[in-house]
């Protein structure tokens, strides 16, 4: 039976030291991986190398805008120079949740190129400068992080679930463009996840509703499955699996973290 076990590889992660971020690298670390953190916010980046570099991983860090091409294509390159063929894959995190409470039509086109250069152009930029490395070594794993609103319409956060819809389809793409080299592409797509973000989220719908943040909370989880949201550490097991060797025979698929909010 195949392990989680990601010992003599190497992952590149993007949005890497914050909620989630943070989880899924520290998760890749106790799993025995190394790490290439890619990201703006230095000092939260930093803090988290040192976390995993007391696990025994070697980590580089480099800055990253992901909607700089130069940049991505220095972050692959750094990881490349530092370990080579080892560099076996990435999880792109970094992502924006854009404005909520507005119609698709009061958003303006500064809204519309905020949230597509993050969530989907970094997302290419990643992919066009490391799938072909991977590809020539004849194996890896990229994982892309979705979410629930690339499963549905949405009200009052259109522009943010187009994004999620478009990158399903990036992901599902780029599966059947690399995998006869070896290469695996999946999605692991989380419902609502407790923290900084959702607690932001679920507040400012509170206001516009006249009500509170646990009305608004209990709500959500009593129309999932099992009654309850994500934690980051649920989506951090998720694309473990889909890192390792267990999930060797997986590609191009759509993996909800969700408490069975889309069923």
């Amino acid at each position: 039976m195949a392990s989680l076990d990601l010992s003599d590889r190497a992952y590149l992660v993007t949005g890497p030291a914050k909620g989630m971020g943070a989880a899924i690298s520290l998760a890749i670390a106790q799993a025995g991986g190394d790490l290439v953190l890619a990201g703006r916010d230095m000092p939260p980046i930093e803090a988290l190398a040192e976390e995993a570099r007391a696990l025994g991983r070697t980590v580089v860090v480099h800055q990253t805008d992901v909607t700089r091409e130069s940049d991505v294509e220095v972050a692959v390159a750094v990881g490349r120079m530092a370990f080579a063929d080892r560099l076996q894959g990435a999880v792109l995190v970094a992502g924006l949740p854009g404005p909520s409470g507005k119609k698709l039509w009061e958003h303006n086109v500064e809204d519309f190129h905020a949230l597509f250069d993050v969530n989907v152009l970094g997302v290419f930029l990643v992919m066009k400068h490391l799938l072909p490395a991977m590809m020539a070594a004849g194996a890896g794993s990229l994982v892309t992080i979705g979410g629930t609103y690339g499963f549905k319409g949405v009200r009052d956060a259109s522009l943010y679930g187009a994004t999620k819809w478009t990158l399903r389809g990036l992901t599902k793409s780029a599966a059947l463009e690399s995998g006869r080299q070896g290469v695996r592409v999946n999605m692991v797509s989380p419902g609502a996840v407790e923290g900084e973000r959702l607690t932001r989220q679920f507040g400012e719908q509170a206001a516009r509703e006249g009500t509170d943040y646990a009305t608004v909370f209990d709500r959500f989880v009593a129309g999932t499955a099992l009654g309850r949201a994500s934690l980051d550490s649920d989506v951090a097991d998720a694309v473990l699996f889909l890192l390792s060797d267990a999930s060797r025979n997986i590609t191009g698929q759509d993996l909800l973290v969700d408490g069975g909010t889309i069923v």
